[in-house]
């Protein structure tokens, strides 16, 4: 029977499929300078993986269980925090990245700024993860 807590296992490969393979576009496109399309699909996939990034994060928090006690409990504190984290860095890098291509600016110093971003998104989706799959899978959380 389907319910509200099978949103978050259904949405939550969406931030981690986009945000990778954008972060690794973005960053082949560094040392492949004549493909723009590069370059291009990290912006798209980044747009993309700050909105899945955020409906991963609000099913999560609203439509999941909190476990009450045991070592699982650490983990999903972890799992959450992390899972914040994502969301706010993405947001706040494509959204700075929008910015530039909208003023015509994604050649200046501050690409580097948006690309930090993406690489500390790239890392705290892959925590994310990590962490979610360890309750999933050792602790049968969600199943």
């Amino acid at each position: 029977m389907f319910d509200s807590s099978h949103f978050h296992p259904m949405i939550v490969h969406f931030p981690v499929a986009l945000i990778i393979v954008g972060f690794l576009a973005d960053l082949t496109s560094l040392f492949i300078k004549s493909e723009k399309c590069l370059s291009k699909a990290g912006y798209y996939l980044m747009v993309l993986g700050a909105l899945a990034a955020m409906a991963a994060w609000l099913t999560g928090k609203f439509f999941t269980f909190e476990p009450d006690q045991g070592e699982i409990v650490k983990i999903f504190e972890k799992h959450e925090t992390a899972a914040l984290i994502t969301t706010l860095v993405m947001i706040t890098g494509a959204l700075l990245r929008i910015y530039l291509v909208v003023k015509r600016k994604e050649e200046t110093s501050l690409k580097w700024v948006v690309f930090c971003f993406y690489l500390l998104g790239f890392i705290s989706v892959s925590v994310t993860g990590f962490l979610g799959g360890t309750m999933v899978f050792n602790y049968m959380m969600g199943i």
